[in-house]
């Protein structure tokens, strides 16, 4: 006989609170007592299982997933796969733009103010366990006007950057082919696999995805580093003597320079996608151990790649970088970002889908169970956030001019003004000491520089976009035209 949903609460009302340590009999290689602090579970009558009970999922039960199990570690490593993937590839010629000095001094200041708004991510979700995303952070600086505003940038930002991984697959797969297909079949495919990936539903049976992806990124990445040192020019150099054409200090246009700024936030935003993965930890309290982690990793990645690729290719780097040594090591290059590239993606559709998801069914059993309902509504999410990403993929097919769109418009509204506001929604009441003070003016300082580079930034990502679709035989929406240069 079917269950009906009061004999679902009832079973529910066998579940007790338990604060205490677990008896010895209970702890067992991989027993949820291990890895969910007291306080926060409680445990079956039964004493066969214990059955989460989390601010923000309900009841996790052991017939349904599991959305508690990501240890620190595989926390590490999907906060390196949000932020090492698209964004790297822009580095090169950012440098190029701005120049080898101010561009690095960019790359660390951007850092330093994103790895804060991480950090502040953890501190406020410690402070709010009933935080789950962005637009709970926005009910409680704005109320309900703020909840929806930042609901619908979280979603748009992370659908606009699924966009840009179906680009970059594109054009790996136009790389490797020798432009073997028309580019919007790429991109097609490139969304059936963000598709079908990204309906993966847990981050922790994403983690180990996310190794992968990780491995290959950095292999091409450190494998075009090596390639472009041992070579006597970049693919792009004209015929003759070669002698790298890379400068101190540039001197590029406002709408250059600021373009340039946005694509290093994009770099670095994997900010906002932190909030979930910091949901979905084991124990939360290591969340900080993660986040360092995370930032060493991607920082020095950053840097090394950014001034070595650019300090021997010059103003002839590609972009996306991969493309910037030769014709045979760009299908190699690109051969090993491709699981990378689609892990990435997976990642960024799988975000936006369960941040809808659970905004639609939280609070009812079906977020927990695998109900009819439950699948239902998922799969809905990740396929309707394929789509529209698929679209963008296809409308705005210039890589760089997407990635700084992105990162300008969305990426400062989601890694640098709501953290400002964080620290000081929690800290306004406290003594005011110098230290308070110097904080203070810390956080103005990251929200005014946040709304700077949105408004000047996305100005200046829109001069780009249309300055390449009015180049003679440029990129177009829906082209079948070879977006990797290989034809």
């Amino acid at each position: 006989m079917a269950t009906t949903t009061s004999e679902k609460d009832a079973h529910y009302g066998e579940a007790v609170h338990y604060s205490g340590e677990p008896h010895p009999s209970d702890v067992r290689r991989g027993s949820i007592y291990q890895v969910i602090p007291p306080g926060e579970r409680r445990m079956s009558t039964q004493g066969r299982r214990i059955s989460i009970v989390d601010d923000i999922f309900g009841e996790i039960k052991e017939d349904g997933p599991n959305y508690r199990n990501v240890g620190w570690l595989g926390t590490a490593v999907l906060m390196i796969k949000t932020q090492i993937g698209l964004g790297v590839l822009s580095i090169p010629s950012v440098l190029d733009t701005l120049g080898m000095g101010p561009g690095l001094v960019v790359v660390v200041a951007i850092g330093i103010i994103t790895t804060w708004s991480n950090y502040i991510i953890g501190v406020f979700k410690e402070n709010h366990p009933s935080v789950y995303g962005i637009d709970d952070v926005g009910y409680k600086l704005f109320g309900k006007a703020g909840r929806e505003f930042f609901y619908v940038v979280f979603v748009l930002f992370w659908i606009f950057v699924a966009g840009a991984g179906m680009l970059g697959i594109s054009i790996s797969f136009n790389a490797i082919s020798s432009h073997g297909a028309c580019t919007a079949i790429f991109v097609a495919v490139a969304a059936i696999i963000g598709f079908t990936l990204g309906s993966i539903q847990t981050l922790h049976e994403v983690s180990w995805l996310a190794w992968v992806g990780t491995v290959s990124i950095l292999t091409a990445i450190f494998t075009l580093t090596i390639a472009v040192g041992v070579q006597d020019k970049p693919a792009a150099a004209p015929p003759g003597p070669f002698q790298s054409n890379w400068k101190a200090v540039g001197h590029p246009s406002f709408e250059s320079a600021i373009s340039a700024c946005s694509s290093i936030v994009f770099a670095w935003a994997g900010t906002p996608a932190f909030f979930q993965i910091a949901s979905e930890m084991r124990v939360p309290k290591q969340y900080t151990r993660s986040l360092l982690l995370c930032q060493s990793v991607v920082a020095v990645t950053y840097i090394v790649i950014g001034v070595v690729v650019y300090y021997y290719c010059g103003s002839f780097v590609a972009s996306p970088a991969l493309g910037s040594a030769g014709i045979l090591l760009k299908k190699v290059c690109y051969g090993l970002a491709l699981p990378g590239l689609c892990v990435s993606t997976l990642l960024f559709v799988h975000i936006a889908a369960k941040y809808v998801f659970v905004r639609m069914l939280r609070g009812s059993y079906h977020l927990t169970d695998p109900t009819f309902r439950h699948w239902a509504t998922w799969l809905g999410c990740t396929l309707g956030t394929t789509i529209i990403s698929y679209i963008i993929a296809s409308a705005i097919p210039v890589f760089g001019g997407l990635v700084s769109l992105i990162g300008a418009l969305l990426g400062t509204l989601m890694c640098f003004q709501p953290m400002g506001a964080m620290w000081l929604y929690d800290n306004w009441h406290n003594a005011r000491t110098g230290k308070w003070y110097a904080m203070v003016a810390w956080s103005v300082f990251v929200i005014v520089s946040g709304f700077f580079l949105m408004i000047g930034g996305t100005y200046g990502s829109v001069v780009d976009i249309k300055n390449a679709y009015a180049v003679s035989g440029g990129t177009s929406p829906w082209s079948c035209a070879d977006n990797s240069n290989s034809s």
